[in-house]
C-alpha cells in the first residue's frame, strides 16, 4: 500500500459518491463507508436513509466515524505531500535530478545516466533543458494567443465583409427598383398619350358623322318637295352637300398603339448597360490580409493610408518587416497595366513582388520605384537603389507588365513620359505591391 500511495490511492481510499479520498469518513451498519458530507447530501430530500451502494436502510441519522479508514487516508495524503516536496530527488537513487534525458523526456540523476536503461541516450543539463522547454512553451503560448486573436479577427472580417456585400447589393436593388419605376412611369405616360389621341380621333369622327347625317336628312326632305319648290332650293342643297363631302374610310392615325418594342426590346441589356455607369472597376484590388498593421484600407480595397498600428493576427501572408500591401490576384501571364495615384505623399513605392508567403529566412524578389526625401529611385532585392531622373513631380504613376516577355515598366500617365524599365525572366506569380 505504501508503494502505491506514492502515486495514486487505491479504490479502498475513495469515497463511492465523490470518487475522491475520504474526508471525515463514516461507516453504516452494512459496513459501507462514505464522506460524512457526501452521505448527508445524498440523503437530503429522500424519504428514507438508505445505503447508496446496497440500498440497506440505516437506523442512524448520524453514523459513526470510521477511524481506521480516516487514519489511512491521512497517512496517504501526508506521504503524497512529502513526495511532492522531494520531487528534486531521483525516486530510484535519491540523487539530485541534474540531467534531462532527451529520449525519455524526463529529468534523471547522474546514476541514471550511467544505468543500462539509459544506454546510448542523449542528455542535457536540467537547467538548460528547462530553459529550452520554457522557451518552447512560451512560443506555444504566443501561437495560442495569436490563434485566439485570429479567431476574433476572422469573425470581425466576416461581419464586416457581410455588411459590405449587403450594402452594395442594397445599392443595386435600389437602382433596379428606381429603374423599374421610371420605365413603368414612361409606359403609363405613353398609354395616356395614346389614349388621348384615340379619344380625340373618335370625338372628331362622331362630330363628322352627326354633321353628315344632318345633311343627308335635309337633302332627303328637299328631294320630296314639288318640282317648283325643289328647283327653288336646288342651289342651296348643292352648296350644302359640297360643304360636307362624303368621308373616306375612317382609320386610326399612325403610331396610335403602344411602342412595345421600345419598352421590352433588349430590356435586360439596356438596364445592365446603364447599371455599369453606377459601378466602377479597379484593375488592382488590395489584399487586407497582407497589409502592414499600420495600414488602413478603404472599403472598396483600392486605397491605402498610413495610421495607428492595429492589433492584427500574425498570419503568414501579412508583411510586418516593412510597410506595404499586396494585390489580391497574382499575375503569371499576359500584358497588364494599372495606375496608382500617389498625390503629395512624402514617401511611397509602387511595383511588383514575387512575395507569396512571409518567410524570415528568405526574401522574395521585388522591383519597385520609390519616392523618398524628394528623390526617385529604382529598388530591387539584388541591387542597391538606382537614382531616377524625373522632371515633373508625379501625381500618378503607371505600371506596365508584359509577363511573357519579362518586361516591367513605369511611366507618368499625365505626361506620357517613360520613367524606367527592367527586364527579367519571370517564373513565379507577380503581385502588385505598394507602400507609403
Amino acid at each position: 500500500l505504501g508503494e502505491k500511495m506514492s502515486f495514486q490511492p487505491t479504490e479502498d481510499l475513495l469515497c463511492p459518491i465523490c470518487q475522491d479520498v475520504f474526508t471525515d469518513p463514516v461507516v453504516l451498519s452494512c459496513s459501507h463507508s462514505f464522506c460524512r458530507d457526501c452521505l448527508q447530501t445524498w440523503w437530503a430530500g429522500k424519504p428514507s436513509r438508505e445505503c447508496p451502494l446496497c440500498n440497506r436502510r440505516s437506523s442512524r441519522s448520524d453514523p459513526p466515524c470510521n477511524l481506521a479508514l480516516k487514519n489511512l487516508c491521512n497517512a496517504f495524503l501526508q506521504q503524497k505531500s512529502q513526495a511532492s516536496s522531494g520531487s528534486q530527488l531521483c525516486p530510484l537513487h535519491c540523487e539530485r535530478l541534474k540531467l534531462f534525458c532527451l529520449e525519455h523526456q524526463r529529468p534523471v540523476c547522474l546514476i541514471c545516466r550511467d544505468s543500462k536503461s539509459h544506454s546510448n541516450h542523449r542528455f542535457r543539463p536540467a537547467d538548460e533543458a528547462a530553459r529550452d522547454h520554457r522557451a518552447k512553451l512560451a512560443l506555444f503560448q504566443h501561437v495560442k494567443q495569436n490563434c485566439d486573436l485570429m479567431t476574433e479577427h476572422v469573425k470581425l472580417q466576416a461581419q464586416y465583409t457581410q455588411s459590405q456585400i449587403q450594402e452594395q447589393f442594397r445599392a443595386l436593388y435600389r437602382f433596379l427598383r428606381e429603374e423599374e419605376e421610371a420605365r413603368i412611369t414612361l409606359l403609363k405616360e405613353e398609354e395616356e398619350q395614346k389614349m388621348m389621341v384615340i379619344k380625340k380621333h373618335a370625338e372628331a369622327l362622331s362630330r363628322a358623322m352627326k354633321t353628315l347625317s344632318d345633311t343627308v336628312s335635309a337633302t332627303e326632305e328637299q328631294l320630296g318637295e314639288d318640282h317648283v319648290r325643289f328647283l327653288q332650293l336646288y342651289n342651296a342643297a348643292v352648296k350644302r352637300v359640297q360643304q360636307h363631302p362624303l368621308l373616306e374610310d375612317p382609320q386610326l392615325p399612325p403610331g396610335a398603339l403602344i411602342d412595345v418594342g421600345k419598352h421590352l426590346g433588349n430590356l435586360g441589356f439596356n438596364v445592365w448597360t446603364k447599371m455599369k455607369n453606377m459601378v466602377s472597376y479597379a484593375p488592382v484590388i488590395l489584399d487586407p490580409n497582407t497589409a502592414n498593421p499600420e495600414f488602413s484600407l478603404s472599403d472598396d480595397l483600392t486605397t491605402v493610408r498610413h495610421g495607428h498600428r492595429q492589433n492584427l493576427p500574425e498570419n503568414p501572408e501579412r508583411i510586418n518587416c516593412y510597410r506595404s500591401v499586396r494585390g489580391c490576384e497574382g499575375i503569371s501571364s499576359g500584358h497588364h497595366c494599372w495606375d496608382m495615384e500617389v498625390g503629395d505623399n512624402a514617401a511611397w513605392f509602387v511595383g511588383m513582388t514575387e512575395f507569396v508567403r512571409w518567410n524570415k529566412e528568405k526574401t522574395s524578389r521585388f522591383w519597385q520605384v520609390e519616392f523618398h526625401s524628394n528623390k526617385y529611385s529604382m529598388r530591387t532585392v539584388e541591387q542597391p537603389p538606382t537614382p531616377l531622373r524625373v522632371k515633373k513631380k508625379l501625381q500618378r504613376i503607371r505600371v506596365l507588365l508584359d509577363w511573357n516577355r519579362g518586361k516591367l515598366s513605369w511611366s507618368d500617365p499625365d505626361t506620357n513620359t517613360h520613367i524606367h524599365t527592367v527586364t527579367h525572366a519571370f517564373t513565379d506569380k507577380l503581385f502588385p505591391c505598394i507602400g507609403t
